[in-house]
This record gives structure tokens, C-alpha cells and sequence, in this order.
């Protein structure tokens, strides 16, 4: 009895200390929250780390547009944690833009063109893209310094792309970047935007971003929005919409997204912009609009002597390779709105019915068939619910415009695989689609049911369904598929399907799509393991470094990546992509190991292949989007995306 006390008030104290000692850490972040903290902070001193390596090396590269993406770039992930040292850097880059421009110019203007005009070589074309990016990436912080940068990287002649003889506008042209900044700036600082428009406006100039600066204002302050937009449409309406195509232009893009809903700010409206055009007009000034713009298509006249069919315009006005009589002009301006308006067919029936049989027949008459357009599909999208069903899709493919029908019913196909019934996936894609679109829903359909076999299934299944496939893209992804459905249901056989993935890819690389596969492998490895994932990365690196050493031999033969003996890190070529999809998995695990990602990325031989894997390593663990908007920093076009999670 004694020995039993003794063990229940041991018990008890035991319990009382317990109780004791939880009490206080109730009230204590959990560990896994300051551990992630910690994680995070870690991530974080690595990357500025990197970053400032970065900085220094850039400062050895040659090519100054190098040096000035770099520049901008590091200034954009640095904006948050060292703000003055951001805005050094995007003044660096504004100084040599300009410079880089006053060069350029002087080198033009001493071998000019045979007939008589400049010669905008593709130099002064780099020369604009990098005071555009500049720009508008100083704008996503700070519009005040964005307009600073845009007054001192002026250059004294336009800019590429215009043609002097032809008196065609550059698509790129100064006004343009401005109306771009203006756009930018209006999320940033709708006020300044406002204020800036109106000056445009005071000197004759009709900014096609107008829709997004009256939209974004609106949040702040209505009255202000609706003030500006009362000068906008006075502007237009005082103007002839046949002789200024700008202010065509803009009509079509105050009109393109519709009424505002009353009692409703158009950044707030429910209504999904089209093409990014807000719906900022109250319904009874944009059917005053929009009659107008319907009275001054109806002087359109059919084209003579086989001139090229108008076209509708968004935000820039193009003008034909020879001079042209202001007749001309103004037919050319009439037929260009009378296509932009065969979108607006379903507005115009509703708003304008006795206009709507005059415009069908002027339609006819041009040639110009009306079909419904981007405004109905506007509609037809909005009328799906935001969590939209299979059959709900299904629903509004039957009642969409015939050109948008097949998208639809693929994405209920898609829905219905998503929801768990491969059955309904099945039947939608035999009932509604053709050729192609169908046999790539019904490819997925088949993957999806071999992979639900497979959580439950042995590798010698899988293989042999994998064996059935007919190319090893094909067989790939399955593979792939298989091994992410199952990494938490059965990890061993996830990992026994990417170690037969890995032996499909694990040749030397003979084109890019080859390097895709081995990355593919490599990011499915990486959620299980990741050293495997270092393993396959690995010995591509050696293989660019030798594709980049053919390449400094090759240049000015076969290809022109290098100038002065340096890459330019955005050259648009699969080779910079591919470099650039290495560094976007190396961001992703070194997120895991940042060490071996760093070592790895020092790997690349060349200075500027190394500079853009650390970028991407730097981007990936800040979090950052990349100064295109896009997943990417550097090369053409991004083959896949740096996962975050």
C-alpha cells in the first residue's frame, strides 16, 4: 500500500509539472511556426548574399545591356530590404541607357541610310527595350522615379522601329512607352496617373490606357474618376474620330469593356475586363459613344484597287507603306472601326437596335461578316460560376459563340477529370470535340486512369503500361504523372517510377527538348529527393558549358549569340532559355540546399551563364516575379515555372 501511494502521488507531481510547464507555452509561437521564421530569414540572408556576388561580378561583363539588366533586375529584389541602394542601381542603369543611346545615335548619324532617313539598326532597338524595362520596373516602386528615368533616358531621335520614308509609326514608339508607363503607374499612383493623363489630353494626345487609369482611380477617388472620364469623353466627342486614329483608337478601348454596372467603381465590377479594358462609362454616355463611333463606321466605303482590308487597332495606329491623301486616311480610320465594332455586335443589339441592321448591312457590304466577339465572350465567361462544375461548363459551351465552344467543352472535359469522373471527361470529349483536341483530352483521360491504377499497383504495371506508349515523351509523362499521384500514397514505388524516368532521359542531351525531359525528372525529384534531383542537373551544366564554348567558335557563322566576345543574357534563343530553366530548378532546391544549388550554378563557365543561374537562385528564394512579369530573368520564353512551394 505503501509502494502504491508512494507511485500515485508521484504520478501527480509528475502530471502537475507537465501541466505546469505547457501552461506558459500556450502563449509561445509553436516551433514549427519560429522554425519556419528562421527558415525563411535564412533563405533570405542567402539571397542578398548572392545578390551583392552577383552585383560585383556584373561589373566585369562588357556588353552594357549585361550590365544594365543586371542592374535593374537586382534593383527590383532589392527595393524592400535596401531601398536607397535599389534606387543607385536603376540611376547606374538610366545613365548608361542613356549613354548607350547618345552612342548609337552618333554611330547612325555618320553612316546614314540612301534615302536620307536613319538607319535604326536592331542596337537601337536593344537601346529602347532597355530604357522599356527600366521604366516600367521603377514603376512597379516608385512613379515619380519611373518618370525621372524616362525624361533623362530620352533619346534626341525616335526610337527604333520608326521608318522615316514610309511614314509608318514605330510599334515601339515614344508615345507608347509613356502610355505604358501611364498604365503601370495607375496601380501604383492612380492620382499622378490621373494628372499626367490630363496634361496628355491638353496637348492633343488620347493615351489608349486611359480605361485602366479611370478604373484604378476610381478606388481612390470617384469623384476625381469621374471628372477625368468626363473630360475624356468631351475630348472624343469634340474630335473626328476619321482623322485622328488615336482617338479611334481610344473609343475602341473605352468601349470594348462594356457598361458599368450602375452604382458600381469599374475596378470593382464584377464584370471581367476584356482585354484588360475596365468598364469605366455609365451606360447612357457609352451608348452616346457608341453611337457615335457606329455613325462614323457607317462612312466606311469599300477599299479600291486592292488595298489591304482595316483591321481593328487596340492602342496603336499603323499606317500603310505609302504617303496618303486625307481621303484615304479617313476611309482607312472608318474601316478600321467598323472592324473593331463587329465585336460590339451583341452591345449594339441591345443598346442600339435600329443602328444594329444599318451596320450588319455596311458589314456585308465591306466585306466584314459580324460575329460575336470578345465583349459576348466576356459575358459568356462571367455567367460561370467563379468554382465552375463540369456541368455548369458544359452548360455555357451550348450557348457560347461557335469560336469559343471547343475551349469550353475541353475545359469541362478537363473539370470532369479534376472532379473524379473520367467517365463524364470521356463523353464530353466524344460528344463535343474534334480531331486533335479530342485525342489530347482523351490522352489525359487515359494517364489519369492509369495513374489511379497505379497507387495501387506494382512497378512491373506501370512499366509495362509505359511500354504500350509509342514515343518516350509519351512514355515520360506517365512516368511523371505516376510518381506525383503516388509520392504520398506509396512513396517507394513514386521513387522506383522516377528512377525509370530518370534511365529514359539519362543521355547526353542532342536538342532542347532533351534538356526539358532531364529538367522534368529533376523537378519531380526534387519534393522526394532532392540530392537525386543535384544528380541529374549535373551533368547537363557540363554539356551547355561545352554548347556555350561551340557557340563563341561558331559566332559569326552559324549564330550570333555573342558580341565582342560576350553572350547577351537575353538573346532569345533556345540556348539562353535553357540556361535559364537550369537556374529556375536550382532556385527551386536551393530552397532545400542552398549551398549545393550555389555551387552547382558556379559550375557554368561562362560569367554570363553564371550570372543568370544566381539570379534565378536569388528570385526563387525571395519570392520575387522577375522584371518581364513572367517566370523568368533572362532568354526567350521560359519552358516551365519556379514551384514555390
Amino acid at each position: 500500500m505503501k509502494r502504491l501511494l508512494t507511485l500515485i502521488l508521484t504520478l501527480g507531481l509528475f502530471s502537475f509539472s507537465v501541466l505546469a510547464q505547457d501552461q506558459p507555452a500556450a502563449s509561445q509561437p509553436s516551433p514549427s511556426t519560429e522554425e519556419q521564421e528562421k527558415e525563411k530569414a535564412e533563405r533570405e540572408r542567402n539571397a542578398y548574399r548572392l545578390l551583392d556576388q552577383v552585383i560585383d561580378e556584373a561589373q566585369s561583363l562588357r556588353l552594357t545591356e549585361n550590365r544594365v539588366r543586371i542592374q535593374i533586375n537586382a534593383a527590383d529584389m532589392l527595393w524592400d530590404q535596401n531601398q536607397a541602394r535599389a534606387r543607385s542601381l536603376f540611376s547606374m542603369a538610366g545613365e548608361s541607357v542613356a549613354e548607350l543611346a547618345r552612342t548609337q545615335i552618333a554611330a547612325l548619324n555618320r553612316r546614314a541610310n540612301p534615302g536620307g532617313g536613319p538607319n535604326f539598326a536592331p542596337a537601337n532597338l536593344r537601346a529602347f527595350q532597355l530604357r522599356q524595362e527600366l521604366v516600367l520596373t521603377a514603376a512597379r516602386h516608385d512613379a515619380t522615379l519611373a518618370y525621372q528615368l524616362l525624361a533623362v533616358t530620352k533619346p534626341s531621335l525616335p526610337p527604333a522601329g520608326d521608318d522615316v520614308r514610309s511614314n509608318r509609326p514605330a510599334v515601339t514608339s515614344e508615345d507608347n512607352l509613356e502610355q505604358s508607363l501611364l498604365s503601370r503607374v495607375a496601380a501604383l499612383d492612380p492620382k499622378l496617373a490621373a494628372q499626367n493623363a490630363e496634361q496628355m489630353l491638353d496637348k492633343g494626345q488620347f493615351p489608349f490606357s486611359l480605361p485602366q487609369v479611370i478604373g484604378q482611380l476610381q478606388r481612390q477617388d470617384a469623384d476625381a474618376a469621374n471628372k477625368l472620364t468626363d473630360k475624356v469623353v468631351k475630348k472624343l466627342q469634340a474630335t473626328n474620330l476619321l482623322t485622328s486614329a488615336p482617338a479611334a483608337a481610344l473609343v475602341q478601348t473605352m468601349l470594348a469593356g462594356g457598361p458599368r454596372p450602375p452604382g458600381e467603381p469599374a475596378a470593382d465590377s464584377k464584370q471581367q475586363p476584356v482585354r484588360g479594358w475596365p468598364a469605366v462609362l455609365e451606360q447612357s454616355v457609352y451608348v452616346d459613344l457608341l453611337s457615335a463611333a457606329v455613325d462614323t463606321a457607317l462612312k466606311a466605303t469599300p477599299a479600291q484597287n486592292n488595298q489591304r482590308p482595316a483591321r481593328p487597332i487596340m492602342g496603336r495606329v499603323s499606317g500603310n507603306a505609302q504617303p496618303q491623301t486625307d481621303a484615304q486616311t479617313e476611309q482607312n480610320n472608318a474601316r478600321r472601326l467598323l472592324a473593331s465594332l463587329q465585336s460590339l455586335m451583341p452591345m449594339i443589339d441591345q443598346f442600339l437596335p435600329a443602328k444594329a441592321s444599318q451596320l450588319r448591312q455596311k458589314m456585308t457590304e465591306m466585306g466584314m461578316p459580324p460575329s460575336p466577339g470578345l465583349p459576348y465572350a466576356a459575358q459568356t465567361v462571367n455567367g460561370i460560376q467563379s468554382e465552375p462544375t463540369a456541368d455548369s461548363l458544359v452548360q455555357a459551351a451550348s450557348t457560347a459563340p461557335p469560336q469559343m465552344q471547343s475551349r469550353i467543352y475541353q475545359q469541362a472535359a478537363y473539370k470532369a477529370l479534376e472532379e473524379g469522373d473520367t467517365e463524364r471527361a470521356r463523353q464530353i470529349a466524344t460528344d463535343h470535340l474534334q480531331s486533335n483536341v479530342r485525342d489530347a483530352v482523351m490522352k489525359r483521360i487515359d494517364f489519369r486512369e492509369m495513374t489511379k491504377k497505379a497507387e495501387a499497383a506494382r512497378i512491373e504495371d506501370v512499366r509495362q503500361a509505359a511500354a504500350r506508349l509509342q514515343s518516350d515523351n509519351e512514355k515520360l509523362d506517365l512516368l511523371l504523372q505516376v510518381a506525383n499521384d503516388t509520392q504520398k500514397s506509396n512513396p517507394k514505388l513514386a521513387l522506383q517510377v522516377l528512377e525509370d524516368a530518370r534511365q529514359l532521359t539519362n543521355h547526353r542531351a542532342t536538342g532542347y527538348d532533351h534538356f526539358e525531359q532531364q529538367l522534368k525528372v529533376a523537378h519531380a525529384f526534387a519534393s522526394v529527393d532532392p540530392a537525386r534531383s543535384f544528380e541529374v542537373i549535373d551533368p547537363g551544366i557540363s554539356h551547355i558549358n561545352e554548347l556555350l564554348s561551340a557557340a563563341v567558335l561558331l559566332s559569326g557563322f552559324e549564330m550570333n549569340m555573342f558580341r565582342d566576345g560576350e553572350m547577351a543574357i537575353q538573346n532569345g534563343n533556345g540556348l539562353t532559355s535553357t540556361i535559364n530553366r537550369f537556374g529556375q530548378e536550382l532556385a527551386l532546391l536551393a530552397r532545400s540546399d542552398f549551398e549545393r544549388s550555389e555551387a552547382l550554378a558556379g559550375r557554368f563557365q561562362f560569367p554570363e551563364a553564371r550570372i543568370m543561374a544566381r539570379m534565378a537562385i536569388v528570385q526563387g528564394l525571395l519570392g520575387t516575379r522577375p522584371v518581364s512579369g513572367n517566370t523568368r530573368l533572362f532568354g526567350s520564353s521560359g519552358r516551365g515555372n519556379i514551384r514555390q512551394d
